[in-house]
């Protein structure tokens, strides 16, 4: 599937409170604005402009390693604004993907249900009905064909009750993009350039406008507040716990989990509460995670236990071990098969041999530790 896909990433975040600009504060370990990207990079996007404003500094250094083209709206005036400077990058006769960096949990599915719905010369938009629209721009139709969409402080009292809102994404194609963001005007109770304007000046053109609903209303929620990111973050986490679920982990409590990067899991393998999983872990068949473990950059092979409270990063852990309880891992920490470390013991670049044992209250640094040997408590090796 061949598109472009259009990232506004602009806005401030006045009500976050903070001076990271808004789509870099993250949601499962991973700035907002990353998970959009990921997505259109999943569904196919042969170019991904983002548009950016406040912080741009912090976004560039943030997200170097992003095949993006970046764009700069030096003044925030709206969205159809914001549309219109990434324009001179499109090509008339792409299909343009219009997307927000401050709504996160947009799906491949949804994206590739809309771009497959835009109609011949019209406009494909993503809507959604709430029992509370309030403060969203209102889905005008006329005898079932949408027709326009009015923002909140432009609506009359009758178009407040209806309860289709307008999500912002749409796909469109890039000429009549052009077009009609052109023609836009500022005449409005904002006095900004509205990107949902372009709906009526394609009714006008007679014009088709499909209306596609998402999988799921959560991926439509954007963040404006800290309360509205904490939200999405336990939302997301429930749908990773589920997936996880049904693949055969058992997670003791699904509602004390959270996974803020990539699991890979073998068969039977538990974990119990408050266990966070960051970037990318590897766990083997029958592996036993205790709970409030900390598991960064990590393998941790077949039959092998992680006892309460141990903390592991860019650690390799072998067969049949058993590690912890408080025990912290650090990266270059290897444990060979049947190796055992226990409460307080902390590793770094060092590897523990077959059958070995450090019980407690040892720190073992730039060590080679051979096999069935026991360290006892109070060893230190390190190397200045």
């Amino acid at each position: 599937m061949s598109f472009s896909a259009v990232i506004l990433a602009a806005g401030k975040g006045t009500r976050m409170y903070s001076n990271l600009p808004k789509v870099l504060h993250t949601l499962a370990g991973k700035p907002m604005v990353k998970h959009v990207i990921d997505t259109c990079n999943d569904t196919g996007a042969d170019n991904i402009h983002l548009v950016y404003g406040h912080g741009g500094d912090q976004m560039k250094q943030v997200l170097s390693q992003e095949q993006v083209e970046w764009v700069l709206q030096a003044e925030q005036l709206g969205t159809g604004h914001a549309v219109n400077q990434a324009t001179p990058n499109l090509a008339d006769d792409e299909q343009v993907l219009i997307l927000y960096g401050d709504v996160p949990l947009i799906s491949q599915t949804t994206l590739e249900n809309l771009l497959d719905a835009q109609p011949a010369g019209g406009i494909a938009l993503l809507t959604v009905v709430l029992d509370d629209p309030t403060g969203y721009g209102r889905i005008v139709r006329r005898n079932g064909p949408v027709v326009a969409i009015v923002e909140q402080k432009d609506a009359t009292e009758e178009q407040k009750l209806i309860k289709e809102i307008n999500t912002g994404v749409m796909v469109v194609s890039g000429g009549d993009l052009k077009r009609w963001l052109s023609a836009l005007k500022n005449d409005n109770a904002q006095g900004e350039y509205y990107l949902t304007d372009i709906i009526a000046a394609a009714h006008e053109e007679g014009r088709a406008v499909e209306a596609v609903h998402p999988e799921k209303a959560i991926e439509v929620e954007g963040v404006n507040n800290r309360i509205q990111l904490a939200r999405l973050e336990r939302a997301f986490q429930a749908m990773q716990a589920e997936r996880l679920l049904e693949q055969g982990v058992m997670l003791r409590d699904p509602a004390r989990f959270d996974l803020r990067g990539d699991l890979q899991c073998g068969t039977d393998v538990e974990i119990d509460v408050n266990v966070i999983i960051e970037g990318s872990v590897s766990l083997g068949n029958n592996v036993v995670i205790g709970a409030g473990c900390v598991l960064k950059d990590c393998e941790i092979d077949d039959n092998t236990e992680i006892r309460p409270y141990s903390v592991i990063e860019g650690a390799t852990v072998g067969e049949d071990c058993s590690v912890g309880p408080f025990t912290r891992l650090r990266p270059g920490a290897e444990l060979m098969r049947d190796a055992h470390v226990g409460n307080f013991v902390e590793m770094k670049q060092a590897r523990l041999g077959e059958g070995s044992k450090a019980g407690h209250l040892t720190y073992l640094g730039d060590a080679e530790i051979g096999a069935n040997v026991n360290i006892g408590a109070g060893t230190i090796t390190c190397n200045y």
